[in-house]
């Protein structure tokens, strides 16, 4: 079933997460769990208007909650606020002996948001922006909104914007998609292949079939490709400390009366998806934090990206936009 928004119930919550970001923003609870291959956790917390921290790929445990050959999924919370997900994500991340997935990571390190040092660390902070990348969304009411929470951070706190260029953009979702496509597929294969398919919904099994075109040779490129592009944001975090875009390229659209039974409109997808590839494909922290409203009173996210490993650093800088 499709989850409704709980800011307008004809509008979309966002997938795959849209239980928990449901449950947060009606204020049921203050915290959940869901998992971001593509935007998962973020892309629900913008539409939804909560907080959502994607980690860093291997700082959560993983241990049955995704295929062994996944290299894109990472369990992460949605929370009512930044605070919230500074706990709720002490709690998960570390992980387990049996983890495959794990790198592991140096000892968890977390800021302290209450401290008198926040706004001295914070006036040293660079944040990158692509402003052609930033401005292209079909509602220039996202991205203006961002802007202006960009703006009010740096004349708050005295951050610094800083103009880069991240290339090869659309070549990113691409390498995406067929990563996580032939990824899911091969998680999938042993129900697809015992004919099972038909207990899938409809929306499934056209995504399915699409992953299942993809060859070994394109996978191979789509990790050549995802080399390349980590190259090229690394380059970027050697002038920036974060990259902000918004999170999503439209706020949360509305549920068709065909849809309630499952649906695919990758045009809707797209727009949603837009910004989240490089937290995916490049297993970099990213979180989206609420930071307006559209006229029709749909919350509207910033993103912030981050280096590897830099979830402290992403989660003090959120919290300043936050207040």
């Amino acid at each position: 079933r499709t989850v409704r928004n709980p800011h307008s119930v004809d509008r979309y919550t966002g997938g795959s997460s849209s239980g928990p970001a449901a449950l947060v923003s009606s204020g049921l609870c203050s915290g959940a769990i869901g998992t971001d291959g593509g935007g998962s956790v973020r892309i629900p917390s913008s539409l939804c208007g909560i907080v959502g921290l994607k980690t860093t790929f291997g700082r959560t445990d993983m241990t049955g909650v995704v295929c062994d050959a996944g290299t894109v999924e990472v369990a992460s919370p949605l929370t009512s606020s930044v605070e919230d997900s500074v706990l709720l994500y002490s709690a998960l991340a570390g992980s387990r002996p049996m983890d495959k997935l794990t790198l592991r990571p140096s000892l968890l390190c977390v800021p302290n948001l209450v401290s008198s040092e926040n706004s001295k660390i914070l006036q040293s902070v660079k944040v990158g922006k692509y402003t052609e990348w930033f401005h292209d969304v079909p509602d220039n009411e996202v991205s203006n909104t961002c802007e202006d929470a960009l703006n009010l951070l740096c004349s708050t706190f005295g951050c610094q914007i800083e103009e880069i260029i991240l290339p090869e953009l659309e070549e990113m979702r691409t390498a995406h998609l067929v990563s996580i496509g032939s990824e899911a597929f091969s998680d999938m294969n042993a129900h697809y292949q015992a004919g099972r398919r038909t207990e899938m919904t409809l929306d499934t099994r056209a995504s399915l079939a699409l992953f299942k075109s993809f060859t070994s040779a394109d996978y191979v490129a789509a990790q050549c490709l995802r080399r390349r592009i980590m190259y090229y944001h690394m380059e970027a975090f050697k002038k920036v400390d974060v990259i902000a875009t918004p999170t999503t390229g439209m706020t949360a659209p509305k549920i068709p009366p065909s849809a309630l039974k499952g649906e695919s409109d990758y045009v809707v997808s797209a727009k949603l998806m837009q910004f989240i590839f490089a937290g995916n494909l490049l297993g970099l922290p990213a979180i989206s934090v609420p930071v307006g409203h559209d006229k029709q009173g749909l919350p509207i996210g910033l993103q912030l990206i981050g280096r590897p490993w830099g979830e402290a650093s992403l989660l003090r800088v959120a919290s300043a936009v936050e207040v």
